[in-house]
């Protein structure tokens, strides 16, 4: 790789590191594997660095290859997997606002089935369009939007997740700023 392009991917991996952690952890549901994860996707990603430099949005490129090496798990393992710890937190979080209301928050995302837990965190979590999803995931919009639709249904029927007026809980109103917080934390 030419010395121009590994500062790039440098770059890219000091600027995007957490958020592809964080990402990973709430689709695999594991904080040590996140890391594992997020790691196997730059792997990758670095291989073929000017593919993904050049493309439209390398960020959405390495997401692509964060939920295919999460899907590959799924594919290889067929193992459930149970949430056991919080995910990293961001710059500045307050590490004890809202614990418990993460942890359900984290244990319903668990209890989706792997498709349904994709597309919900990255079309609430990433915040990324119908449009966006479905190219991530190789479907199509209408498939996210059913996706999201029944995932959103299991989490607002979940104990402590159901619709609600109160701040932070995700409900039949809103959908991200209900689920982060100001600095794309989970709640």
């Amino acid at each position: 790789m030419h010395a121009e392009d590994e500062a790039q991917f440098q770059a890219f991996v000091q600027a995007r590191w957490a958020h592809l952690v964080r990402t990973a952890y709430l689709l695999s549901g594991d904080r040590h594997f996140a890391e594992d994860l997020a790691q196997a996707a730059l792997a990758k990603a670095y291989r073929s660095w000017r593919k993904v430099n050049r493309s439209d949005n390398p960020e959405a490129y390495v997401r692509r290859i964060l939920v295919s090496c999460n899907s590959d798990r799924f594919r290889k393992r067929r193992v459930a997997e149970r949430l056991t710890d919080a995910p990293p937190e961001g710059p500045g979080a307050d590490p004890t606002a809202r614990v418990a209301q993460r942890e359900v928050l984290l244990k319903a995302l668990a209890g989706l089935p792997a498709r349904q837990r994709a597309v919900v965190v990255l079309r609430y979590w990433d915040d990324l369009s119908e449009a966006e999803v479905a190219q991530t995931l190789g479907c199509s919009a209408g498939t996210v939007k059913s996706q999201a639709a029944k995932g959103l249904a299991k989490l607002r029927v979940y104990p402590g997740l159901g619709a609600s007026d109160e701040p932070g809980v995700p409900g039949a109103r809103g959908r991200r700023e209900r689920m982060t917080t100001d600095h794309g934390g989970v709640k």
